[in-house]
Formats: structure tokens, C-alpha cells, sequence
């Protein structure tokens, strides 16, 4: 009894380990069946399996399925390298990859199995086209010709290889090379959209938007292609970079409105120099430059600063305002008038341009009167009897009698000296004046209501001073 349960233990051991092989063939089976499809229909060669193969492919290409299309070429091509049709397939859509290497040997395959195929030889010949677009574009790019380099890349991409990344991320590298900063936005979405972790694409459309001066957006872009790959050179740069920009442009700007006014202009020049190109940022780094130049009374490095700011951007309004506030400081009434005048036609609402504007009108208007303390040769805090002295002095001086040879130079230097000497000469006048009143009538060419020595005509004039002729004993002279 006991041989006979040994046996019937063995028995069924036997039976299990056959089935558990039996399954695991089938499983085998099954995994081939599935998963090499293609390669048996290849390999069947059937016209029927074949064309349902290149359909496959065709769909695929047209939802942009490139890596299954070409493995299933590879995988029919591999189980029958016999078969024409899939050489020619593959060659086409390398081609449109512009993989034109790879492409190129799988044409001339075709063509050894099917000589003079006219559809084939059309195609290798668009590729040799294509290929020599592409390298032209490449080099017109490092040469500067923009716009020819953006036709080759146009007929690359739209004619020959539509499906060709590398001449699409071409054509952003040429746009944003052209400053066209809308377009590589645009461009380099559509590669993004196929591709979001595309780094160049994340990369080229980030430098667009900080040069658009949209700084939070670029730095999204760095930020995404750095988390795909933290070690990526360019990447790291543009990111850091910008980081500092923001940084050094913040310190400026606190410090200008902590009123450390030196340390500003010191911040504001090294952000300036981080990126000389970037024209839409430094715009506000030379205004702001302008503003605290201002403040320190240095007017000539405050107009260079808005003028810089104007050439960036003409329409500028506070630049006008901010030069012709630069220009009160040197004294240029006449550029500070035109200035203002310029912003206040502009923004004609504006109530602190308009004030701005007529106290530049005011000072242009005073730097044209005469100056009578300049022409007495004293200062504007003499006292009375320095101004006095100072007319006796100049008066005998220029006295035509004293001066028969230039005696028309000399009535004309007179007359100046009484003029002054009216106005100065009289505390209420000489207040008026100092105010920076408009006294003109009182004495800037004597036809106003002021006295001309010289009226009477003739060679005999008489010159009376009431109280005598000042700081002196006459009681006139005569002439």
C-alpha cells in the first residue's frame, strides 16, 4: 500500500509541473502575439498586412506619433529587409524629422531595391534642398542677415521638414535675435505645446519676456526648465542673472527713497551695467538715475541719465519733465521751457508739470532782464552806500566827456549805469526786483518810466542828481 501512495504522490507532482509549463507558454505566446503584431505582419508580407502597417503609420504621423511610427518601420524593415515600401516610409519621415543623415541612406536603400523611382528620387532631392536650407540659416544667423535666415527656415520647416524641432527652435533663436519678442512668444509655444519640457523652447520664450520686462513670467520658465535639469548651464545663468538684476534694482530704489541719495546713484549704475541690452528695464533705471541726480543738484549727469531714458523711449513723459528740471539746475531756461512745454502738451491734466513749466517760463524771463548788480559791479546783498559808491565810480568812468573816442560806446554804458543805479538806487524798486518782479518799464532802456541823459539832444547835456551827484559835493554837473 505504501509503494502505491509514493507513486501516486510523484504522479501528481508530474501533472502540476506539467500544466504550470503548459501556462506559461501560453503566456509567452500570447506577450508575442500582442506585442510584435507588426513584426508578423511584416513578416507575412501579405499586401493586406503591409498596407494596414503603413496606415498605421500614416495616422500616427498625422497626430504627431513620430517615435511609434518609426518603431514600427524599424520592426517591419527588421523582420523582413526585404520590404520596399517601409524603406521609402521610413526615409520620408526622417526627412520630415530633417534626421537628413539617416534619412538620406534610407532613400538610397529604397532606390537600390526599386531603381529610377521618380516619387523616391523627388523626395531625396527635397531633402538635399532642405538639409542645405537649414545649414544656411544656420550660418546667416551667425553672420546677422536675419531676414534671409528666417526664409531658409521657413521653407524648412513649412515646405520640407514640417515636423523638424531643430529648425522650429532655429526660427525662435532668429526671432529673438530680431528683437521680434511677440513672435518668439508665439513660436516657441507651439513647440511647448508638442513639448513642455522642451529646455531651449523654456529657455527662448523665457529671454522674450524679460526683455518685454515681464520678469515673473521669464523666471517661471527658467524655473520649470531647471526643475526638468538643475544642472543646465544656460538655464542657471539666464535665472541667476535676472535674480540679481531684480535684486540690484531693488536696492537701488530703496535707497533712493531712503533718501541715501549717493549710495542710489552707485546702485543704480552697476544694474545698468548687468545687461546694456535691456531696454524695456533700463528705461526706468536711467529715470530713476535722473531723479536722484536731481535731488544732489548734479543737473549735466541728470540730463545725460534722461537723455538716455528718452532715446529708449521718446514718449516718455516723465523723462521730459525729469530733463527739464535737470536743465532749471544748469541753467539752460531755454531747453527747460521747450522741455516742459513738450510733457505739458502731452498731458495737458497734469497740474505738477504746469507749475513746473512756469517756474522754468519765470527763470527764462529773469535771465533775460538786465542785472543791474552785475552791471554796478556789486553783490546782491551791498547796502546802499556800496551802491552809490559803485555809480560815482562807474559814472565818471563812462562819462562821454572822458571818453571822446568812444563816445557812442560810452552814452550807451551811461545810460546802463543809470538805469541800474534807478532801480537800485530806490529801496521799494530794488525790493520789487529782488522778488524777481516784472520791473522792466523801470528802467531797461529809459522809454518806459525811466530817465534818458542823454534826451535833450545835441552836444550840451545836463545831468542833475537830487541831493547832488551821490557820495560826492557837486550839485550837478555839466557838459
Amino acid at each position: 500500500m505504501e509503494p502505491l501512495m509514493k507513486l501516486w504522490s510523484f504522479d501528481l507532482v508530474a501533472w502540476r509541473g506539467f500544466l504550470f509549463s503548459a501556462l506559461i507558454l501560453n503566456f509567452i505566446f500570447a506577450c508575442q502575439l500582442f506585442f510584435l503584431q507588426p513584426l508578423v505582419s511584416a513578416l507575412d508580407t501579405k499586401p493586406g498586412d503591409a498596407a494596414a502597417l503603413f496606415e498605421r503609420v500614416t495616422q500616427n504621423v498625422k497626430v504627431k506619433k513620430y517615435s511609434e511610427s518609426l518603431n514600427d518601420l524599424n520592426a517591419a524593415i527588421e523582420a523582413d529587409p526585404t520590404l520596399q515600401e517601409a524603406y521609402w516610409h521610413r526615409a520620408s519621415l526622417l526627412r520630415q524629422l530633417c534626421r537628413y543623415e539617416e534619412s538620406e541612406k534610407s532613400y538610397k536603400k529604397f532606390l537600390e531595391m526599386k531603381p529610377g523611382d521618380s516619387a523616391a528620387e523627388k523626395e531625396l532631392s527635397q531633402l538635399q534642398q532642405a538639409k542645405s536650407a537649414f545649414d544656411s540659416a544656420t550660418n546667416l544667423l551667425d553672420t546677422g542677415d536675419i531676414k534671409k535666415a528666417l526664409e531658409y527656415t521657413d521653407k524648412v520647416v513649412l515646405v520640407f521638414s514640417p515636423a523638424c524641432s531643430k529648425a522650429k527652435l532655429l526660427k525662435v533663436r532668429l526671432l529673438l535675435a530680431d528683437r521680434d519678442y511677440s513672435g518668439v512668444i508665439s513660436e516657441a509655444g507651439y513647440i511647448l505645446k508638442e513639448d513642455e519640457d522642451n529646455l531651449e523652447a523654456l529657455l527662448l520664450r523665457g529671454r522674450a519676456y524679460y526683455y518685454l520686462a515681464d520678469h515673473d513670467v521669464a523666471l517661471r520658465h527658467y524655473q520649470k526648465g531647471l526643475r526638468s535639469d538643475p544642472e543646465h548651464g544656460e538655464l542657471k545663468k539666464t535665472y541667476f542673472g535676472l535674480k540679481n538684476l531684480l535684486k540690484k534694482t531693488k536696492s537701488a530704489e530703496d535707497n533712493a527713497n531712503k533718501g541715501k541719495l549717493r549710495l542710489a546713484v552707485e546702485e543704480y549704475k552697476a544694474a545698468l551695467a548687468l545687461d546694456p541690452n535691456h531696454s524695456a528695464h533700463n528705461v526706468n533705471l536711467h529715470l530713476g538715475l535722473c531723479k536722484v541726480l536731481i535731488k544732489i543738484g548734479r543737473g549735466k549727469d541728470a540730463i545725460s541719465s534722461c537723455s538716455e531714458a528718452l532715446e529708449l523711449d521718446g514718449e516718455l513723459i516723465d523723462a521730459l519733465v525729469q530733463m527739464g528740471e535737470a536743465k532749471i539746475l544748469t541753467e539752460d531756461w531755454e531747453g527747460a521751457v521747450a522741455d516742459l512745454k513738450e510733457a505739458a502738451e502731452k498731458n495737458p491734466q497734469d497740474r505738477t508739470i504746469r507749475e513746473a513749466l512756469m517756474r522754468a517760463e519765470r527763470s527764462l524771463k529773469l535771465s533775460q532782464r538786465k542785472d543791474w548788480y552785475k552791471i554796478l559791479g556789486v553783490s546782491k546783498t551791498a547796502s546802499v552806500s556800496e551802491i552809490k559808491k559803485a555809480y560815482k565810480k562807474l559814472a565818471l568812468q563812462w562819462h562821454p566827456d572822458k571818453n571822446v573816442d568812444n563816445r557812442e560806446e560810452a552814452e550807451n554804458k551811461f545810460r546802463e549805469i543809470a538805469a541800474a543805479y534807478e532801480v537800485l538806487g530806490d529801496e521799494e524798486k530794488r525790493t520789487r526786483y529782488d522778488q524777481g518782479e516784472d520791473i522792466d518799464d523801470m528802467g531797461s532802456g529809459m522809454g518806459g518810466g525811466g530817465f534818458d541823459p542823454f534826451s535833450g539832444g545835441g552836444q550840451q547835456y545836463t545831468f542833475h542828481f537830487e541831493g547832488g551827484f551821490p557820495g560826492s559835493g557837486f550839485g550837478g554837473f555839466h557838459f
